[in-house]
């Protein structure tokens, strides 16, 4: 088969090169927009976040017969045009547990005990601290929204700390009672969290989950801390709270002046072993199809009316 791989690094490239010998393989630095200028006879391609597969993208796949990307999120693949073909899509959920959680309790850690402050000024011999009083984390109520493998992993770590748990997801388990996770509704969450972490995917759904109509419901004090997309949160609010935000991405750069504004570039998953998990988890999705089996992490993605 003539598979195409987009937005790809060197180790990928020998990576899937050594293990998908025997098919017709294409590699491309760049997002598929920006790589795709013509009409292709690709049967599998396989993308990342920065690939926007649109109608017009597809259109130049006639013979394109599995799409794959290679994060967990899945809001840039967007188009009617998956509907009106027997096209199988999937993703690797689950790569990035442990990397995105425990990258959140970094950006809170910073934002409770202000040591992005304290460094910048010890590296110019200013050790000057009382200024820089933290909080604890013991004892406090973590409000976590989305308790798949992400949130989950947020909750173990969140326990570790001797904090308080309430939970909203869409179903309940058993590990959640485990956990000493209080299932509870999106109300009652952000009313109690002292601490409050989105671990949701972007969907039609999720979108705009906290907006203007349920942020009166949140503390004043509480800390939010943003590792899913940006767009979970209502863009006004992050102009109009006071509250502490620390942010994994950012789509308005002039919120940096913001003093309680905090973010980094899009790098929660970013750790060498939920890379590896990457590749691993995609090449056992495409093997999966190519051996004319339904890869694991197959897509039911949202009804072709949400994006009409």
């Amino acid at each position: 088969m003539k598979i195409a791989f987009f937005e790809t690094k060197e180790e990928e490239k020998i990576f899937f090169s050594s293990k998908l010998k025997g098919h017709e393989l294409f590699f491309f630095e760049e997002p598929i927009q920006d790589s795709l200028t013509k009409a292709e006879e690709y049967e599998v391609i396989s993308v990342f976040v920065g690939s926007r597969i649109t109608d017009n993208i597809l259109n130049k796949l006639p013979k394109l017969c599995y799409l794959q990307t290679r994060s967990s999120g899945f809001d840039h693949i967007k188009c009617k045009t998956l509907y009106q073909k027997d096209m199988k899509v999937s993703n690797v959920a689950g790569y990035a547990g442990p990397a995105v959680a425990e990258f959140a309790f970094s950006l809170l850690l910073n934002a409770t005990r202000k040591t992005y402050i304290a460094l910048d000024r010890s590296k110019k011999g200013n050790l000057d601290y009382l200024d820089l009083k933290g909080i604890e984390l013991f004892g406090k109520t973590i409000g976590i929204l989305g308790l798949g493998t992400i949130g989950l992993q947020m909750a173990k770590i969140a326990k570790g700390f001797g904090m308080k748990i309430v939970g909203y997801s869409r179903t309940h388990k058993a590990v959640f009672d485990e956990l000493g996770i209080a299932f509870v509704p999106l109300e009652k969450v952000l009313k109690n969290a002292d601490i409050l972490m989105p671990a949701l995917p972007l969907t039609p759904s999720t979108q705009e989950l906290i907006n203007k109509e349920n942020a009166p419901w949140i503390k004043k004090d509480c800390i939010i801390i943003n590792t899913a997309r940006c767009e979970i949160i209502e863009e006004t609010l992050y102009r109009s709270l006071s509250n502490i935000i620390a942010s994994d991405v950012c789509s308005d750069i002039s919120l940096s002046q913001k003093k309680n504004f905090l973010y980094t570039p899009h790098m929660a998953y970013y750790t060498k072993e939920a890379l590896a998990r990457i590749m691993d988890i995609s090449l056992l999705n495409m093997k999966q199809f190519l051996n004319g089996e339904i890869p694991q992490n197959c897509l039911k993605l949202a009804c072709k009316k949400e994006y009409d």
